[in-house]
């Protein structure tokens, strides 16, 4: 695959089949995070990490002990390697996703920590559980590096753009339900409750996600539906007047469907500096969604820490 400063070429035409089966995979290794791990708010304790070489848990807890889960994507190998010095291999090779989850079942066991997970997998309708899953199996290598190459590079721009946060931000994480690199930044009032209703997602866990105001952005790469890679952005609750905002860049359009703006990655990848373009479409959606929706920006935002003075420019605290 091609690259223009580090941005890939997406093959947007032919790779979903393997995107689905990735998904399928990233659910199986995120719920094994999920069991193990102390519930931390907004579902930030069962995310993914990009990594140097893919995605990775972080270190799960087990017991007094604990272990990590990374996706190679270099490579083309999931690893399991435990605070006790036991470490397994799985190659990424197209297989079935009842296949793959018996085989990291089997590594949680041969390392002397067995989990047990819903094997239903989350946020996809008419879903089907993992062990009876014989119909995702395709693995395109190169579709899947560039993949992992693109959230890679977004990952590092999202970065930048939540150091000019001085409010409470997530981390720049990836959710293996829906698929998508996120970062969100919230406003610190709480917000009404959200009506839930996706599926295979419990509506407490929606509820208590969206439980205050947030603006969000992220990377999603595509479906067999939608099948352009887009990056996204959306406020909760949706100010008035939102959809109709002036955002940048030019690309930039309102999904009416999803209530987000979206701009298509390649007007990332193919303009003169990928950076900033998708630098401005992270700002401008962000400050028209917070002006709309009365957030006090003069405290919750700074500029970025790219100097040995920038303490200097954040809000006093009151």
């Amino acid at each position: 695959m091609s690259e223009r400063r580090g941005w890939p070429t997406l093959p947007s035409d032919d790779w979903v089949d393997t995107l689905d089966t990735v998904h399928l995979w990233t659910q199986v290794i995120g719920k094994i995070r999920m069991v193990q791990s102390p519930w931390i708010n907004h579902s930030w304790g069962v995310t993914l990490y990009v990594s140097p070489r893919g995605l990775r848990t972080s270190l799960v807890p087990y017991d007094s002990e604990g272990f990590e889960w990374e996706f190679d994507f270099v490579e083309h190998h999931v690893d399991l390697t435990t605070t006790r010095g036991h470490h397994r291999t799985i190659p990424l090779v197209p297989m079935t996703v009842a296949a793959f989850y018996a085989m990291v079942l089997d590594a949680m066991e041969a390392v002397g920590m067995p989990v047990t997970i819903d094997p239903t997998p989350n946020e996809i309708a008419d879903a089907i559980p993992f062990p009876d899953d014989t119909v995702h199996v395709a693995y395109q290598p190169d579709h899947i590096h560039a993949w992992w190459r693109a959230i890679l590079q977004s990952a590092r721009v999202f970065t930048r753009f939540r150091a000019g946060y001085w409010g409470k931000a997530s981390p720049v994480h990836f959710f293996w339900g829906g698929f998508d690199l996120a970062v969100t930044r919230f406003s610190g009032r709480t917000a009404p409750p959200h009506a839930g209703g996706m599926p295979n997602f419990p509506d407490d866990v929606a509820r208590e996600a969206y439980s205050h105001e947030v603006t969000s952005a992220g990377f999603w790469p595509a479906t067999r539906v939608a099948p352009t890679p887009i990056f996204y952005a959306y406020a909760y609750p949706t100010p008035d007047g939102f959809a109709e905002a002036v955002v940048n860049p030019p690309e930039a359009f309102w999904l009416a469907e999803l209530g987000e703006f979206a701009l298509p990655y390649d007007a990332v990848a193919t303009a003169d500096d990928p950076d900033a373009y998708l630098m401005s479409f992270l700002e401008t959606t962000h400050a028209a969604a917070a002006d709309l929706a009365g957030w006090d920006r003069a405290q919750l935002e700074c500029n970025f820490p790219n100097g040995p003075d920038w303490w200097q420019t954040r809000p006093s605290r009151r």
